[in-house]
């Protein structure tokens, strides 16, 4: 286990691999470990470089405001720290749209983009989820964890379509290690984003993943992506729902090592 001091506190990573670096980003309530089988692949020709967001998995939880702003400044700051002048960047949901903003901010950072089932326009999460970034329903939620277990293992099977338990167990793991404020606060800023208005200022190769069956953010959000980014490369994943890295695992690290290895 590595870590970071940042001017926002401490973030947690983990390394695998030699080579060129890549970065990973996880999405909501999430943390490092959903790369783990990604990082293990990539290995082999990348240093991958997984870390948790500020209030998320091991990283420090101190913190007034969860932003995607706020996570932009944390990767770039991690980069910087770790003398990574320029990677490619992987993110999923909440973390390809932090990707995405990165490029905006520090154009420098980013060599390639790859999002996945990233919510390019904050409306096109579900409708649970923008609930969840309202304070007072997330109070409820939050401190009701026993009906947000039970939610989360009931829905599941709609939201990974291989070994929905499995996902369940790892999922929950990760709940216990937010906290209310990463928990409304980063999804009420994720509904408030709207990428579309500074696509056109993405001028490195980009990959666009998105499951066919995501229920947590709309699968077609992959259009306005490809609006705004037209030279973006869209791989759309039949058989996946919002983990295409869990539900079709060879054809995910396939794409993704491809991109990476020859993306243009």
């Amino acid at each position: 286990m590595s870590s970071i001091v940042t001017d926002q506190g401490i973030v947690h990573y983990e390394t695998y691999g030699q080579g060129k670096p890549v970065v990973l980003l996880h999405g909501w309530l999430g943390s490092w470990g959903l790369w783990q089988r990604t990082m293990e692949v990539l290995g082999g020709g990348y240093r991958t470089y997984a870390l948790d967001f500020w209030g998320f998995g091991e990283s420090g939880k101190k913190r007034q405001t969860y932003a995607v702003s706020d996570f932009v400044s944390l990767v770039d700051q991690f980069m910087g720290q770790l003398g990574i002048e320029s990677a490619p960047v992987v993110g999923h949901s909440m973390g390809g749209t932090v990707s995405l903003a990165l490029a905006f901010r520090y154009p420098n950072r980013v060599e390639k983009i790859a999002v996945v089932g990233s919510p390019i326009v904050g409306t096109s999460l579900s409708i649970f989820l923008q609930l969840a970034g309202y304070r007072p329903i997330a109070f409820l939620v939050y401190n009701l964890p026993v009906l947000l277990r039970l939610g989360v293992r009931l829905f599941s099977p709609l939201i990974v379509n291989k070994d929905p338990l499995a996902w369940y167990h790892s999922q929950e793991r990760d709940l216990s290690r937010t906290t209310l404020e990463s928990f409304f606060a980063s999804i009420g800023s994720l509904r408030r984003t709207d990428l579309r208005p500074r696509l056109n200022e993405v001028k490195v190769p980009t990959l666009g993943i998105y499951g066919a069956g995501d229920t947590i953010v709309h699968p077609r959000q992959y259009e306005p992506l490809k609006a705004g980014v037209p030279h973006a490369q869209i791989e759309v994943m039949r058989k996946s729902r919002h983990f295409p890295m869990i539900d079709e695992p060879e054809l995910f690290t396939d794409v993704v090592k491809n991109f990476l290895d020859n993306g243009t």
